[in-house]
């Protein structure tokens, strides 16, 4: 901002529009990080500061709904996604490691796939979708009702796609990735995990590595021309329900 002395003829620059839930920062693509180790990695201070928003959201796996009847790998995949939702770990452009501090979304949905000896599992979220198109696991979504039909086949551990969350020249456009928890056992609401910068949980948006509600967005643009997420489908990971 100038100061009170700045001179009256010189323009402000405008500053740009914050793209909501992932923000890239650098580099145009997401760069891939090297494969995780299933050795849990040390976390950051639970004193370290949040850029913004609201503290990061954990939940336990018994306060999700029917936990303890989903299948032995799904269990195992999700503790270890809701492990990372303690560790207070800032959403990172570009980075697939906690130790770093962040993640991002296709960087988190790597790491936690890759610790659950998951294979072929590709870095970013635009990879990961046509990884499971290819394998026939993904479900499209055309509705943007909550509780349309097309959600019916969707199971805890699957992965969730958007598109449209910042603008990327990117074939196919997907730019968002998270993981389905299912339902929440107080709430009754559909619940997710996963890397954010802005996505929301209980009315409260959170930027890093937390659980966020599951909602189907509107589809198209905002009124003032900016992207607005939507959800195009999810898919069934290859192998984990075997």
């Amino acid at each position: 901002m100038p100061s009170p002395s700045a001179s009256p003829h010189r323009k402000k620059k405008a500053s740009p529009s914050p793209q909501p839930f992932e923000t890239p920062a650098g580099s145009p693509s997401e760069t891939p990080s090297p494969a995780p180790s299933a050795t849990p990695q040390a976390s950051p201070s639970p004193s370290a500061p949040k850029k913004h928003g609201a503290p990061n959201a954990t939940l336990s796996p018994d306060q999700i709904k029917g936990f303890d009847n989903y299948p032995p790998k799904v269990q195992k995949l999700l503790t270890s996604a809701l492990d990372l939702t303690t560790r207070n770990l800032d959403y990172k452009y570009g980075s697939a490691d906690p130790s770093s501090g962040g993640m991002d979304c296709s960087g988190f949905v790597y790491f936690v796939l890759k610790q659950n000896a998951i294979g072929d599992v590709p870095r970013d979220s635009s990879e990961q979708y046509s990884w499971l198109r290819r394998a026939r696991q993904f479900e499209p979504v055309l509705s943007q009702k909550d509780d349309s039909f097309e959600l019916e086949d969707l199971k805890p551990g699957d992965l969730l796609f958007w598109t449209g969350t910042y603008s990327i020249e990117r074939d196919p456009p997907i730019t968002h990735a998270m993981i389905y928890l299912g339902r929440e056992k107080e709430s009754g609401h559909r619940v997710m995990v996963g890397a954010s910068d802005g996505r929301v949980y209980q009315g409260e948006s959170r930027n890093g590595v937390s659980v966020f509600d599951f909602k189907v967005q509107p589809n198209g643009k905002a009124d003032d021309g900016k992207l607005r997420p939507t959800f195009i489908g999810y898919g069934h990971i290859p192998a984990l329900r075997d």
